[in-house]
């Protein structure tokens, strides 16, 4: 342990790694690279997040504002994105 941690309570130890485990599981959600070749492959929201680098507020911005990409209705309360609709929606966005 360094001297930082010790001068920690156990409460906010308890409270800081809970926050990195958290951070860690999120990571891991695009660990295997995506195939080129599986444009149907289905996206959760939070892989696409990942996908384009921004959060899971801007991604809810994005969407909601009309100008995002196809959405997958996966059940009622989850949605997807495409890849191959993730690349459509990319190419729209190319600058000139």
């Amino acid at each position: 342990m360094t001297l930082h941690e010790l001068s920690r309570s156990k409460r906010a130890q308890r409270s800081h790694h809970k926050q990195l485990r958290r951070k860690q599981q999120k990571r891991s959600a695009l660990d295997a690279p995506l195939s080129v070749q599986h444009d149907s492959q289905v996206l959760t929201f939070f892989e696409w997040c990942q996908l384009n680098r921004f959060s899971e507020r801007t991604g809810r911005r994005v969407l909601n504002s009309g100008s995002g990409p196809v959405v997958t209705q996966l059940s009622p309360k989850r949605i997807g994105i495409t890849v191959a609709n993730n690349r459509a929606w990319q190419a729209s966005k190319a600058r000139v």
